[in-house]
């Protein structure tokens, strides 16, 4: 197991009062962990630590904040509970996230809070905690929450794409930073889920949909790969697996390499070809 994650640590979650953040918290739970769960909406945020107190956690080892992570000044505000609560931190997960749907236009006005909470929320919040996590001495993790949207960018939804492309770059970018301080013993992953079952992808359902994953099986999927020390921790799902994923990743690229047009993929002239090279 990754040395952050041992018993005694501790670790802060954003978007943490459900879906892949509270599977998250619970799992770090039984690993006899401390907790701080950063979440919008106190009921919520009450309710998931309850849930993780009653599956056996302490009540002392489970802390939670209310943080809006497109406030950088709440993110502020969740270090220095994190720090004055546990005195340290050794994994931060900035998972955090929103899909309402966007068009290129904006017309729903919503570009900039997407923006604020998928990607600042992300950058701000290692930004925040990464300079004292370092400064600690001991081991540590940053885990940022992506999406295969960010990485083959399907038209659609273009303020949700952009925004995890950011958090994609950002990801990359921090690594080689921390890869590259003398003495750092702190480390970042890029989190890719596959289709999972949680409030941001039901839209009002209940029942799992067959082609997702559970929170669960992704967040068990998330924590072998850390121990196998993976950096792209890329999630297949009930629907897709890795292979077609990686063919799916390879086209985008090439649209590039090739001086195809952008979004090929659904390009009228080459979508038929890319189903057939997908077949291959």
């Amino acid at each position: 197991m990754h040395p952050t994650l041992a018993k005694g640590n501790a670790a802060v979650i954003t978007g943490a009062a459900s879906g892949i953040g509270l599977a998250a918290a619970q799992y770090l739970a039984r690993l006899g962990m401390r907790i701080c769960l950063a979440d919008i909406g106190s009921d919520r945020l009450a309710q998931a630590r309850a849930q993780i107190i009653a599956s056996g956690a302490s009540e002392g080892d489970v802390i939670v904040q209310e943080t809006d992570v497109g406030d950088p000044a709440a993110l502020s505000i969740l270090a220095d509970t994190a720090y004055a609560a546990f005195g340290t931190v050794h994994v931060l997960m900035n998972n955090a996230g929103m899909q309402p749907g966007s068009s290129i236009f904006d017309a729903e006005a919503n570009w900039d809070r997407i923006i604020a909470v998928n990607m600042f929320g992300v950058i701000r919040g290692a930004q925040i905690f990464a300079p004292r996590m370092i400064a600690g001495g001991a081991a540590g993790l940053i885990i940022n929450t992506g999406s295969k949207q960010g990485i083959t960018t399907p038209p659609g939804d273009p303020a949700y794409n952009l925004s995890k492309a950011g958090v994609k770059v950002f990801t990359e970018a921090l690594q080689h930073h921390l890869r590259n301080i003398p003495d750092a013993k702190v480390e970042a992953r890029l989190f890719i889920p596959g289709y999972v079952h949680t409030p941001l992808t039901a839209h009002g359902r209940t029942e799992k949909p067959p082609g997702a994953w559970t929170p669960e099986q992704t967040v068990d999927f998330l924590f072998t790969s850390i121990e196998r020390g993976d950096f792209y921790i890329l999630c297949p799902d009930n629907e897709v697996d890795r292979r077609t994923d990686e063919k799916r990743i390879l086209w985008a690229a090439g649209d590039i390499a090739e001086n195809r047009p952008p979004l090929s993929r659904w390009h009228p002239d080459y979508a038929e070809p890319f189903k057939k090279w997908l077949q291959a």
